[in-house]
């Protein structure tokens, strides 16, 4: 399972009680503390909003923005969660399980695409985005990035094991 699903899950368990299927961001931040809150954050207003501003390669319609601070939940999206908050779902070979029933993933994603200038690599569940101007420098400077982004933190608490892989994607036009 990935982030955005986790926080979509986390989002469902919170709205589900109100009539209008609405939350805070705090609410989802506290909510799943074992996740960084810097992630959480941007899924919620950027990554997984549909009336974000378009920064980011993948997005999801999940949520939309109704007040500051304060966000919805998709007409699509409305049904009770699948899960209990704060569990992250194994996938098959990608994790091992913890205490509590909760796993950690061996895998952090990322895609790769060619824009005008560079190649651009954006993370898919860490707040990461870097470029190089070739392709082995893009894949360098995303090991660094995320080497710096993950130094002195608990990466059990974020879900991922000791020593994660990056498992990175090259996205393309098809035609």
């Amino acid at each position: 399972m990935h982030i955005h699903d986790e926080i979509l899950e986390a989002a469902r368990r919170l709205a589900s009680m109100r009539d209008d299927w609405s939350f805070a961001l705090q609410e989802i931040v506290a909510t799943l503390p074992a996740l960084n809150q810097n992630t959480v954050r941007t899924h919620v207003v950027s990554r997984c909003c549909v009336n974000a501003p378009k920064n980011h390669l993948h997005k999801w319609d999940y949520f939309r923005r109704v007040g500051r601070g304060r966000y919805q939940i998709e007409t699509k999206y409305r049904r009770a969660p699948m899960k209990p908050l704060g569990t992250l779902a194994a996938r098959k070979g990608a994790a091992r399980p913890i205490e509590g029933g909760a796993t950690l993933r061996r895998n952090i994603h990322a895609v790769i695409h060619k824009d005008d200038e560079a190649y651009v690599v954006e993370c898919l569940e860490l707040p990461v985005v870097t470029q190089g101007v070739t392709l082995d420098d893009a894949v360098a400077n995303l090991q660094e990035a995320l080497a710096l982004h993950l130094e002195g933190e608990d990466l059990a608490a974020l879900g991922l094991s000791e020593h994660p892989d990056i498992q990175i994607s090259y996205e393309m036009p098809a035609a």
